[in-house]
């Protein structure tokens, strides 16, 4: 099977768990390459596309190339600098998964959190005096919680995501 690690990297965070997705794939016919500069992207088989959520959904360019892959197996991965929760992830999930036709086959997907920019905890730290100071201590708490991910157990899951929903591939022909 030919299989495609596609990737669109705000920060490196995606980036980081798709090179580790990539490595964990057993197939020898397997590729990885950011989606901006990807040749032939749509000449695969077997997908494992990556993106950074952002406000609870994926990029343009990863909502139109999910629109656009027909009769294809396809698993998911991401990372979210919001929240380290199982609903949060499932909620994204399933926006991004709306954008992918019926005829492909579905694998699941892996999340994790990843680190966010200064800026935004900047911005959060702006909002600590006012009205919105409970949600701002928040806001901050997560981010310094997310300045640890993705950690080296959120890169060891997704290689047991990667070599589990592969093998589901293969098992799937």
């Amino acid at each position: 099977m030919n299989t495609q690690v596609l990737y669109v990297s705000g920060t490196g965070n995606t980036a980081a768990v798709a090179k580790e997705i990539f490595q964990a794939l057993p197939s020898s016919s397997k590729d990885i390459q950011e989606l901006d500069h990807a040749k032939n992207p749509l000449s695969a088989d077997c997908y494992f596309i990556g993106f950074w959520a952002n406000r609870g959904t994926a990029n343009v360019e990863i909502l139109d190339f999910l629109s656009e892959l027909h009769g294809k197996k396809v698993a998911l991965f991401g990372t979210c600098g919001m929240g380290n929760s199982p609903e949060y992830y499932a909620e994204v999930e399933k926006k991004v998964r709306a954008f992918l036709p019926d005829d492909n086959q579905y694998f699941g997907s892996f999340f994790c959190q990843g680190k966010m920019p200064i800026r935004v905890r900047e911005k959060y730290e702006s909002m600590l005096g006012g009205e919105r100071a409970q949600l701002a201590t928040r806001l901050i708490k997560n981010f310094d919680e997310a300045l640890f991910h993705p950690s080296s157990e959120d890169f060891r899951n997704a290689a047991s995501f990667a070599r589990t929903a592969f093998k589901n591939m293969e098992a799937d022909l």
